[in-house]
């Protein structure tokens, strides 16, 4: 049952991530700021992903 659940929490974690991506590129933070954010994101999944919700750029 373990595996199920880790598996699909993955999957999600792993739709969050790209949507936030794809969120950060079509902002209008500078260049710079929209590299950083995708480093983070993709390199701390989780954390990334909470710390762009919280932080990140907007619109």
């Amino acid at each position: 049952m373990g595996v199920e659940v880790s598996g699909l929490f993955g999957l999600i974690l792993l739709v969050l991530d790209v949507l936030a991506i794809v969120k950060t590129v079509q902002s209008n933070a500078t260049t710079g700021a929209k590299v950083l954010w995708i480093v983070v994101i993709l390199l701390l999944p989780l954390l990334g992903l909470l710390l762009w919700f919280l932080f990140g750029p907007k619109g």
